[in-house]
Protein backbone atom coordinates (compact mmCIF):
# COMPACT_ATOMS: atom_id res chain seq x y z
CA UNK A 1 0.00 0.00 0.00
CA UNK A 2 1.49 3.12 -1.51
CA UNK A 3 1.89 6.44 0.73
CA UNK A 4 -0.23 9.44 -1.49
CA UNK A 5 0.68 12.74 0.04
CA UNK A 6 -1.81 16.06 -1.19
CA UNK A 7 -2.95 19.12 0.09
CA UNK A 8 -5.70 22.07 -0.39
CA UNK A 9 -5.00 25.27 -1.37
CA UNK A 10 -4.66 27.07 2.21
CA UNK A 11 -1.29 24.67 2.56
CA UNK A 12 0.23 24.21 -0.09
CA UNK A 13 3.07 26.04 1.24
CA UNK A 14 3.64 23.46 3.53
CA UNK A 15 2.16 20.26 1.98
CA UNK A 16 5.47 20.67 -0.34
CA UNK A 17 8.15 20.59 2.56
CA UNK A 18 6.49 18.03 4.08
CA UNK A 19 6.09 15.51 0.78
CA UNK A 20 10.29 17.02 0.51
CA UNK A 21 11.03 15.72 3.54
CA UNK A 22 8.88 12.38 3.10
CA UNK A 23 10.73 11.43 -0.14
CA UNK A 24 7.08 11.84 -2.50
CA UNK A 25 5.84 13.85 -5.05
CA UNK A 26 2.87 16.00 -3.94
CA UNK A 27 -0.20 14.60 -5.45
CA UNK A 28 -2.00 16.65 -7.82
CA UNK A 29 -5.60 18.16 -7.28
CA UNK A 30 -6.78 20.65 -9.82
CA UNK A 31 -10.14 22.80 -8.33
CA UNK A 32 -12.87 23.96 -10.30
CA UNK A 33 -15.16 27.10 -8.97
CA UNK A 34 -18.49 28.31 -10.12
CA UNK A 35 -18.97 31.77 -10.35
CA UNK A 36 -20.93 31.96 -7.09
CA UNK A 37 -17.92 30.35 -5.36
CA UNK A 38 -18.85 26.98 -5.12
CA UNK A 39 -15.96 25.25 -5.56
CA UNK A 40 -14.87 21.49 -6.52
CA UNK A 41 -11.59 19.54 -6.18
CA UNK A 42 -10.64 17.22 -8.50
CA UNK A 43 -8.05 14.24 -7.18
CA UNK A 44 -5.92 13.87 -10.63
CA UNK A 45 -4.42 10.29 -9.90
CA UNK A 46 -5.82 7.02 -8.79
CA UNK A 47 -5.62 6.48 -5.06
CA UNK A 48 -7.66 3.27 -4.99
CA UNK A 49 -6.14 1.38 -2.49
CA UNK A 50 -3.51 3.54 -1.42
CA UNK A 51 -2.68 5.43 1.99
CA UNK A 52 -3.84 9.42 1.25
CA UNK A 53 -2.94 12.09 3.52
CA UNK A 54 -4.38 15.60 3.15
CA UNK A 55 -2.97 18.36 4.87
CA UNK A 56 -5.06 21.61 5.45
CA UNK A 57 -5.09 23.99 8.07
CA UNK A 58 -8.35 25.24 8.94
CA UNK A 59 -7.41 28.76 9.63
CA UNK A 60 -10.25 31.59 7.96
CA UNK A 61 -11.68 31.44 6.22
CA UNK A 62 -14.23 28.60 6.53
CA UNK A 63 -13.55 28.00 2.53
CA UNK A 64 -10.28 25.95 3.82
CA UNK A 65 -12.40 23.60 6.03
CA UNK A 66 -14.93 23.07 3.74
CA UNK A 67 -12.48 22.27 0.81
CA UNK A 68 -10.86 19.25 3.20
CA UNK A 69 -14.26 17.94 3.55
CA UNK A 70 -14.40 18.25 0.01
CA UNK A 71 -10.85 16.12 -0.36
CA UNK A 72 -11.74 13.42 2.24
CA UNK A 73 -14.81 13.26 0.41
CA UNK A 74 -13.28 12.65 -2.91
CA UNK A 75 -10.30 10.65 -1.72
CA UNK A 76 -12.78 7.97 0.02
CA UNK A 77 -15.16 7.75 -2.79
CA UNK A 78 -12.06 6.48 -5.05
CA UNK A 79 -11.88 3.97 -3.21
CA UNK A 80 -8.68 4.95 -1.13
CA UNK A 81 -7.25 2.23 1.76
CA UNK A 82 -7.16 5.08 4.64
CA UNK A 83 -7.64 8.62 4.05
CA UNK A 84 -5.64 10.42 6.97
CA UNK A 85 -6.21 14.11 7.54
CA UNK A 86 -3.32 16.56 8.44
CA UNK A 87 -4.32 19.50 10.05
CA UNK A 88 -1.59 21.64 11.20
CA UNK A 89 -3.54 23.98 12.55
CA UNK A 90 -7.05 23.22 13.83
CA UNK A 91 -9.71 26.03 13.23
CA UNK A 92 -12.12 26.53 15.91
CA UNK A 93 -10.37 24.66 18.66
CA UNK A 94 -10.66 27.66 21.09
CA UNK A 95 -14.81 27.27 21.47
CA UNK A 96 -14.06 23.97 22.95
CA UNK A 97 -16.71 24.03 25.43
CA UNK A 98 -20.41 25.67 26.63
CA UNK A 99 -18.67 28.87 28.51
CA UNK A 100 -21.97 30.91 28.52
CA UNK A 101 -25.55 29.90 27.41
CA UNK A 102 -27.07 29.24 24.07
CA UNK A 103 -23.21 28.84 21.97
CA UNK A 104 -21.97 25.92 20.13
CA UNK A 105 -19.17 23.59 21.09
CA UNK A 106 -17.27 24.38 17.24
CA UNK A 107 -14.56 21.63 17.93
CA UNK A 108 -17.13 18.81 18.69
CA UNK A 109 -18.94 19.82 15.24
CA UNK A 110 -15.80 19.68 13.22
CA UNK A 111 -14.60 16.31 14.90
CA UNK A 112 -18.28 15.29 13.95
CA UNK A 113 -17.89 16.38 10.35
CA UNK A 114 -14.44 15.15 9.77
CA UNK A 115 -15.64 11.55 10.68
CA UNK A 116 -18.92 12.14 8.34
CA UNK A 117 -16.10 13.00 5.60
CA UNK A 118 -14.74 9.45 5.80
CA UNK A 119 -11.45 10.65 7.64
CA UNK A 120 -10.10 7.63 9.15
CA UNK A 121 -7.53 9.09 11.07
CA UNK A 122 -6.65 12.64 12.11
CA UNK A 123 -3.16 14.03 12.83
CA UNK A 124 -2.47 17.74 14.35
CA UNK A 125 -0.32 19.58 16.03
CA UNK A 126 -0.84 21.60 19.39
CA UNK A 127 -4.20 21.50 20.60
CA UNK A 128 -5.80 24.75 21.85
CA UNK A 129 -7.18 22.29 24.48
CA UNK A 130 -6.01 18.18 24.92
CA UNK A 131 -9.28 17.53 25.64
CA UNK A 132 -10.66 18.00 22.17
CA UNK A 133 -8.62 14.31 21.14
CA UNK A 134 -11.51 12.77 23.30
CA UNK A 135 -14.26 14.52 20.64
CA UNK A 136 -13.47 11.88 17.78
CA UNK A 137 -14.36 8.49 17.52
CA UNK A 138 -11.51 7.80 15.15
CA UNK A 139 -7.44 7.85 15.75
CA UNK A 140 -5.79 11.31 16.56
CA UNK A 141 -2.28 12.06 16.68
CA UNK A 142 -1.78 14.81 18.29
CA UNK A 143 1.52 16.15 17.83
CA UNK A 144 3.51 17.98 20.27
CA UNK A 145 5.23 21.88 20.06
CA UNK A 146 7.57 20.48 22.14
CA UNK A 147 9.59 18.72 19.77
CA UNK A 148 10.25 22.28 17.51
CA UNK A 149 10.94 24.58 20.28
CA UNK A 150 13.08 22.79 23.12
CA UNK A 151 16.02 22.42 20.29
CA UNK A 152 15.66 26.18 19.41
CA UNK A 153 15.20 27.31 22.87
CA UNK A 154 18.91 25.11 23.95
CA UNK A 155 20.19 26.80 20.86
CA UNK A 156 20.01 30.59 22.03
CA UNK A 157 22.08 29.30 25.13
CA UNK A 158 20.36 31.82 27.91
CA UNK A 159 21.80 31.98 30.93
CA UNK A 160 19.41 32.85 33.09
CA UNK A 161 16.28 31.38 31.38
CA UNK A 162 12.76 31.40 32.93
CA UNK A 163 8.89 30.62 31.65
CA UNK A 164 6.21 32.60 31.85
CA UNK A 165 2.49 31.95 30.68
CA UNK A 166 0.65 35.09 29.05
CA UNK A 167 -2.26 33.76 31.25
CA UNK A 168 -3.60 31.40 33.74
CA UNK A 169 -5.50 28.90 31.09
CA UNK A 170 -1.19 28.30 29.60
CA UNK A 171 0.57 27.08 32.80
CA UNK A 172 0.19 23.96 32.42
CA UNK A 173 2.33 24.35 28.88
CA UNK A 174 4.56 26.60 30.18
CA UNK A 175 4.86 24.58 33.61
CA UNK A 176 6.20 21.77 31.32
CA UNK A 177 8.98 23.83 29.55
CA UNK A 178 10.21 24.97 33.17
CA UNK A 179 10.24 21.34 34.45
CA UNK A 180 12.51 20.03 31.18
CA UNK A 181 15.09 23.42 31.65
CA UNK A 182 14.69 23.03 35.44
CA UNK A 183 13.81 26.59 35.28
CA UNK A 184 11.26 28.92 37.61
CA UNK A 185 7.69 29.78 36.35
CA UNK A 186 5.90 32.94 36.51
CA UNK A 187 2.64 33.68 35.21
CA UNK A 188 0.69 36.91 34.43
CA UNK A 189 -2.49 36.74 35.16
CA UNK A 190 -5.30 39.10 33.09
CA UNK A 191 -8.38 39.96 32.91
CA UNK A 192 -10.51 40.30 29.94
CA UNK A 193 -14.12 41.39 29.46
CA UNK A 194 -14.57 40.35 25.78
CA UNK A 195 -12.40 37.83 22.93
CA UNK A 196 -9.27 40.03 21.76
CA UNK A 197 -9.79 42.76 24.43
CA UNK A 198 -7.39 42.72 27.61
CA UNK A 199 -8.43 45.06 30.65
CA UNK A 200 -5.97 44.57 32.98
CA UNK A 201 -2.65 42.22 33.97
CA UNK A 202 -0.35 41.24 36.87
CA UNK A 203 2.63 39.13 37.37
CA UNK A 204 3.02 35.99 39.85
CA UNK A 205 6.39 35.26 40.02
CA UNK A 206 9.83 37.30 40.36
CA UNK A 207 11.77 37.98 37.53
CA UNK A 208 14.54 40.41 37.72
CA UNK A 209 17.56 39.83 35.57
CA UNK A 210 15.73 36.78 34.17
CA UNK A 211 15.57 36.08 30.11
CA UNK A 212 11.91 35.09 30.13
CA UNK A 213 10.98 33.11 27.50
CA UNK A 214 6.40 33.32 27.31
CA UNK A 215 4.76 30.05 26.20
CA UNK A 216 1.71 30.31 24.50
CA UNK A 217 -0.17 27.40 22.24
CA UNK A 218 -0.93 30.83 19.18
CA UNK A 219 -0.78 34.03 19.29
CA UNK A 220 -4.01 36.20 17.30
CA UNK A 221 -4.29 39.99 18.02
CA UNK A 222 -1.01 39.48 20.31
CA UNK A 223 -2.30 42.16 22.61
CA UNK A 224 -2.16 39.73 25.58
CA UNK A 225 1.80 38.25 24.79
CA UNK A 226 2.90 42.13 23.94
CA UNK A 227 0.94 43.93 27.14
CA UNK A 228 2.51 40.54 29.23
CA UNK A 229 6.05 41.39 27.65
CA UNK A 230 5.76 45.03 28.61
CA UNK A 231 5.04 43.87 31.97
CA UNK A 232 7.64 41.42 32.31
CA UNK A 233 10.14 44.04 31.32
CA UNK A 234 8.84 46.49 34.23
CA UNK A 235 9.40 43.59 36.39
CA UNK A 236 12.84 43.72 35.46
CA UNK A 237 13.55 41.00 33.07
CA UNK A 238 16.57 41.33 31.02
CA UNK A 239 15.06 40.34 27.83
CA UNK A 240 11.76 38.85 27.29
CA UNK A 241 10.92 36.30 23.66
CA UNK A 242 7.71 34.12 23.24
CA UNK A 243 7.19 31.06 21.58
CA UNK A 244 3.66 30.74 19.84
CA UNK A 245 3.03 27.51 18.08
CA UNK A 246 0.24 29.24 15.72
CA UNK A 247 0.89 32.70 14.19
CA UNK A 248 -2.69 33.46 13.32
CA UNK A 249 -1.67 37.07 13.59
CA UNK A 250 -5.18 39.16 13.08
CA UNK A 251 -5.78 42.76 12.95
CA UNK A 252 -3.13 45.09 13.58
CA UNK A 253 -0.86 41.65 15.27
CA UNK A 254 2.27 42.45 12.94
CA UNK A 255 2.49 46.09 14.05
CA UNK A 256 1.67 45.52 17.77
CA UNK A 257 4.74 43.22 17.74
CA UNK A 258 7.31 45.57 16.18
CA UNK A 259 5.96 47.89 18.38
CA UNK A 260 6.59 45.73 21.42
CA UNK A 261 9.39 45.26 23.67
CA UNK A 262 9.31 41.50 22.48
CA UNK A 263 12.92 40.83 21.66
CA UNK A 264 11.57 38.02 19.44
CA UNK A 265 8.63 35.74 18.90
CA UNK A 266 9.33 31.82 17.36
CA UNK A 267 6.36 30.85 15.95
CA UNK A 268 5.91 27.63 13.31
CA UNK A 269 4.59 27.34 9.46
CA UNK A 270 1.47 25.66 10.36
CA UNK A 271 -0.27 29.23 9.32
CA UNK A 272 1.70 30.79 6.52
CA UNK A 273 2.60 35.02 7.59
CA UNK A 274 1.02 37.69 5.74
CA UNK A 275 4.43 39.59 5.96
CA UNK A 276 7.81 39.18 7.51
CA UNK A 277 8.82 40.53 10.45
CA UNK A 278 12.27 40.88 12.21
CA UNK A 279 10.69 40.14 15.32
CA UNK A 280 9.23 37.09 13.95
CA UNK A 281 11.15 34.09 13.63
CA UNK A 282 9.63 31.42 11.98
CA UNK A 283 10.05 27.60 12.76
CA UNK A 284 9.10 24.58 10.22
CA UNK A 285 7.19 21.45 11.12
CA UNK A 286 8.06 19.88 7.42
CA UNK A 287 10.30 17.20 8.97
CA UNK A 288 8.04 16.56 11.92
CA UNK A 289 4.99 15.63 10.07
CA UNK A 290 7.02 13.91 7.32
CA UNK A 291 8.21 11.83 10.51
CA UNK A 292 5.06 11.00 11.44
CA UNK A 293 3.61 10.01 8.03
CA UNK A 294 6.33 7.58 8.06
CA UNK A 295 5.50 6.14 11.13
CA UNK A 296 1.79 6.04 10.18
CA UNK A 297 1.87 3.96 7.51
CA UNK A 298 4.40 1.42 9.06
CA UNK A 299 2.29 0.84 11.89
CA UNK A 300 5.04 1.72 14.04
CA UNK A 301 4.28 4.11 17.05
CA UNK A 302 4.81 7.80 16.91
CA UNK A 303 5.97 8.39 20.89
CA UNK A 304 9.41 8.68 19.69
CA UNK A 305 8.41 12.18 17.98
CA UNK A 306 7.80 13.52 21.33
CA UNK A 307 10.06 15.43 24.01
CA UNK A 308 8.73 14.32 27.28
CA UNK A 309 8.85 17.82 29.54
Amino acid sequence: MAVKIFSGQASTYLAEKIAHAYGEPLGEVKYQQFSDGEMSPFIMESVRGHDVFIVQSTFAPADNFMELLLMIDAAKRASAENVNVIIPYFGYARQDRKDKPRVSIAAKLIANLLSAAGASRVMTFDLHADQIQGFFDIPVDHLDGNYIFVPYLKSLGLKNIMFASPDVGGIKRARSFAKFFDAELAVCDKYRKEANKVESMRLIGEVEGKDVVLVDDLVDTAGTICKAAALLKEKGARSVRAVCTHPVLSGGAYETIENSVLDEIAVTDTIPLKKNSKKIKVLTVSDLFAKAIRKIHDHESVSSLFIRL
